[in-house]
Order: structure tokens, then sequence, then C-alpha cells
């Protein structure tokens, strides 16, 4: 299965975590988003997707152009997994919002994603990107947290390759 990790990074947390995310998936290709184009999407069978939030619940800059050719696109064969970077300390009423939005903006074409992860050990008040008690991707704090970072990367990609089974 040819993977690819696409990434959004304004400050380099989210292309932190996507390399860490790499360095678990050794054969995944890590692609910042706003180097691609249509035919490098095209061709890949599993996408995880990586966007940081800006402001108050906002996409990463890269992602506002990446989402509208995303979404150009007819991806019904492919399978998605999401990660984003979040400050749950001094936004705990839109954390990881941005990866929230991507889900949504996914989930309505009616593509496939996978790779939820628990809300346990986290200390947030309100997430676009919660559903049902569950984050819809691996929710990461680079700012408050670092030190979990490692560990729930290991165990998310553990996680993705069962789910993909």
């Amino acid at each position: 299965m040819k993977t690819a990790i696409f990434y959004g990074s304004s400050l380099g947390n989210t292309q932190f975590v996507a390399e860490k995310i790499n360095s678990q998936w050794p054969n995944a290709e890590c692609v910042a988003v706003n180097d691609l184009r249509s035919e490098d999407i095209l061709s890949y069978d599993f996408i995880i997707l990586g966007t940081s939030t800006w402001g108050i619940g906002n996409l990463q800059d890269d992602f506002e152009l990446f989402v509208d050719l995303l979404l150009s696109l007819d991806l019904s064969d492919k399978t998605f997994a999401l990660f984003g970077c979040g400050d749950q300390g001094t936004y705990p009423d839109s954390f990881c919002n941005g990866m929230g939005k991507l889900y949504h903006l996914l989930v309505d074409k009616g593509w496939k994603v996978i790779g939820d992860w628990s809300i346990d050990g986290y200390d947030f008040s309100e997430s676009e990107a919660v559903i049902d008690d569950r984050f819809v991707g691996l929710a990461l704090d680079e700012d408050n947290e670092p030190d979990m970072t490692d560990v729930r990367v290991k165990q998310w990609v553990t996680q993705l390759r069962k789910e993909l089974k």
C-alpha cells in the first residue's frame, strides 16, 4: 500500500510530528502540502494528513489552498488518517479544531477516515475534532505535552496498521 504523509506547518511543530510518524512508517513519503500537485496525491492509496490549528480554530495556512485541490479530486478509493497539533493550554475551547475541520470536509465527500483517538489524558474544554467522545485522529500538543508525542505516535501508528488490515 503506497502511503504518504502530507502536512502543513507554519512554525515547524507539524513537520516535526510528520517526520516522527514517518520514522515509524519508513516506506511512506513525507511531503509538505504546498509542494503537491494532483498527480502526486492520486498516486497514493493511504494518505495521512497533518495540520495545526491557528487562531480560534482555523486550518493551517498551507491547508487553505491544499483543501481546494484535494476536494477537486476523486479520492473515493483512498483511505485517510489525520493528526493535528494544537495548544490545549492557550486554546482549550478550540483544541485541534483544524483537524476537525479537515475531517468534516473528507467525510462530507464520503471518503474513508480511520485512526480515531481517545480523549483520555488531555485537558481541553471543546474541540471540533471530537465525535462521540473520541478525536477524529491523533491529537498532539507540542506546546504543553511534547513528552507525550513519541508514545502517542507509536501507539497511533500501530493502531493504523491494524485498522488497515
